[in-house]
């Protein structure tokens, strides 16, 4: 046996390096045979190619260069941190940067942005704030041309502009459907930040139905995308899968003044609604219901009536408005409008901004936790009507400062008469607290309600308020020319 010992490990090594010979050579072949079908082999994830749907759809979208005929100009290619900083405060807070020039005079230089051609006559879709205060517009094609434009009209409210150049034949986008797109769907951005044409961005819908930071854009629910969207971008097409349009690229949220990974798009049916008015008259119409809404908020649920913080709480009504007329109360909370829930305040605006005035409605709404369903008419209020508070009046006996803030006395008649009051009510004489201006009330005002009790005389609203005791909040409803609407005073 141990003379066989060293027979035994040489034929051990010889086999060995045999297999591993063999080994090598078999892990060599499938490399140098890899059949044409092994090598076509589809990944466990396919990502997507835009190619094709941006070979298509290029040639419609165009770069807007939108001069005011002055000094300043600014180079395409070029921008500095301070003037997006403007553009930033300017777009997001309606107000230039602190230390800049106010709003009221005319922008200067020129700027770019984007666009894409909605008809083969020559209908052009942009951002209202690409083209706000400019007086010249040449849009760019992507054949090259340079045709100037004329605006055919602009509608702030959902920062949308249609101008038109004289050309026929020209290649347009498919308008897609904005209401069937979900969050976690591919979307695809063609446009020129930064004047770089052309520049093809993609990412998914984060969120739908987003209220705009801009207060004057109340009636757009914005789609919330991760698409890279910078200064340039705005006024461009935002593309579904299919190469149709279903939103129009406009606001970034940054802290920089360049794309963070938030985006927001105008949906492109709300764009169109305000497109067809804009081709048919020059100007956009829409109705409102004349209410100041809020959410709900959850401590308030037992006091509504709810099960849940939905809905829209009306918090003021308008005098002389749609919702005055038909019946609308501050108080209510306003569910649902034609049909369609109204979960958050920020629902109601874009679906009631979306009809034109005298078009008839149905609100439905909870008043002391009962529903119920109001017929309105839409009417274009006025706003300047009722911005005067009202007139200093001879005193009428007024009350001592109470723990409100205020002291009140009778109504006179000259107030009575001027806010269409037959009764009720005591109007405020003279303000003890500074903080109530804030709040919106003034003197001149006349209290209704203290809690949910009418008071009609001074000696019912000193009555009301001696109920409550320092740290409550009291429920005040206060009417004067501009609305009637509910505040909260906090006792001191």
């Amino acid at each position: 046996m141990k003379a066989i010992a060293p027979v035994s490990r040489f034929l051990l090594g010889f086999f060995s390096c045999a297999v591993l010979v063999a080994c090598w050579q078999q892990a060599q072949q499938p490399v140098q045979a890899q059949s044409p079908s092994a090598a076509n082999t589809a990944p466990v994830v396919a990502l997507p190619d835009f190619s094709a749907l941006v070979e298509r759809t290029t040639p419609a979208v165009v770069s807007i260069e939108a001069s005011s005929g002055r000094a300043g100009q600014e180079s395409r290619g070029s921008s500095s941190e301070e003037e997006q900083m403007q553009e930033f405060f300017r777009r997001f807070f309606g107000q230039p940067m602190p230390g800049q020039p106010g709003p009221q005079g005319p922008r200067g230089g020129t700027s770019f942005g984007s666009g894409f051609i909605i008809a083969s006559d020559g209908y052009v879709l942009t951002n209202h704030h690409v083209i706000e205060g400019m007086n010249t517009l040449v849009v760019h094609l992507a054949d090259r041309r340079q045709l100037p434009a004329v605006l055919v009209g602009s509608d702030p409210s959902t920062d949308v502009a249609v101008l038109k150049i004289e050309a026929k034949g020209l290649p347009s986008l498919a308008i897609g459907d904005s209401d069937l797109i979900k969050p976690g769907q591919w979307v695809v951005a063609i446009g020129s930040p930064f004047g770089f044409d052309y520049s093809v961005t993609a990412g998914i819908v984060s969120a739908l139905g987003r209220p705009s930071i801009d207060g004057s854009q109340r009636y757009v629910p914005f789609i919330q995308t991760d698409v890279a969207i910078n200064r340039g971008n705005s006024g461009g097409p935002l593309l579904n899968t299919r190469g149709q349009v279903v939103g129009i690229n406009s606001q970034i949220f940054s802290n920089s003044g360049g794309y963070m990974g938030v985006s927001f798009a105008i949906p492109i049916r709300t764009a169109m609604n305000s497109v067809e008015q804009i081709k048919a008259t020059g100007s956009v119409r829409r109705g409102q219901l004349g209410v100041q809404i809020r959410d709900v908020q959850s401590e308030e649920l037992s006091d509504l009536g709810l099960k849940a913080a939905e809905g829209a709480f009306v918090s003021s009504v308008q005098n002389g408005s749609a919702a005055a007329k038909a019946g609308i109360q501050p108080g209510d909370v306003i569910t649902g409008f034609n049909g369609a829930s109204i979960i958050k305040s920020s629902d109601l605006p874009p679906r009631v901004g979306a009809l034109q005035p005298g078009v008839k409605s149905k609100v439905t709404l909870l008043r002391n936790g009962r529903q119920q369903e109001i017929p309105v008419v839409l009417s274009v209020l006025d706003e300047s009507a009722g911005n005067a508070r009202n007139p200093m009046a001879p005193s009428m006996v007024p009350s001592n400062p109470s723990k409100l803030g205020f002291s009140v006395e009778e109504v006179s008649p000259a107030t009575r008469s001027r806010l269409g009051l037959p009764a009720g009510g005591v109007q405020i004489a003279r303000i003890t607290q500074p903080m109530l201006a804030q709040i919106g009330i003034a003197k001149g005002d006349v209290v209704l309600e203290v809690g949910r009790t009418p008071v009609a005389t001074v000696a019912a609203f000193e009555k009301a308020v001696s109920a409550y005791k320092s740290g409550d909040r009291v429920r005040v409803l206060v009417r004067n020319a501009e609305s009637t609407a509910i505040h909260q005073i906090g006792v001191p």
